[in-house]
């Protein structure tokens, strides 16, 4: 098996997502801080933008984009959140939209509303 991790602070005793034999990305949690710091905005929104721009550099780091997630994870402390979120969340998506879950937790490190982790399965070309 060959593993290629990506990690945007090597300071940080885990790594942002792993990638198996070239093709699955495993993506560990992300929260949406300012850059940078250890602070959440004050906006849910800009939080929420914040979380999936991550997201996507993560994605991009390992050669893939929003549209190879194959499974998405959420946690929020507070789901009442759930529409705000999905507000900011689906301006990210064309088409189709991996299938996710979004979870009640406790306590969010740094006092984030939203965790997310996900699987990535990148498009592999057919030779015609």
């Amino acid at each position: 098996m060959n593993r290629q991790f990506f990690s945007a602070n090597p300071q940080q005793p885990f790594s942002d997502a792993v990638l198996i034999d070239g093709r699955t990305l495993y993506l560990a949690g992300r929260i949406g801080l300012k850059p940078g710091t250890t602070d959440v905005p004050n906006s849910i929104e800009e939080e929420a933008r914040l979380l999936m721009d991550g997201l996507v550099e993560v994605l991009a780091k390992a050669g893939m984009q929003l549209e190879e997630l194959v499974y998405v994870q959420v946690f929020s402390p507070d789901v009442s959140l759930w529409e705000r979120f999905n507000a900011v969340y689906a301006s990210y998506f064309k088409g189709p939209m991996p299938p996710r879950a979004f979870v009640g937790s406790g306590a969010l490190l740094f006092g984030a509303h939203f965790e997310l982790q996900g699987i990535a399965s990148k498009k592999m070309l057919v030779a015609s």
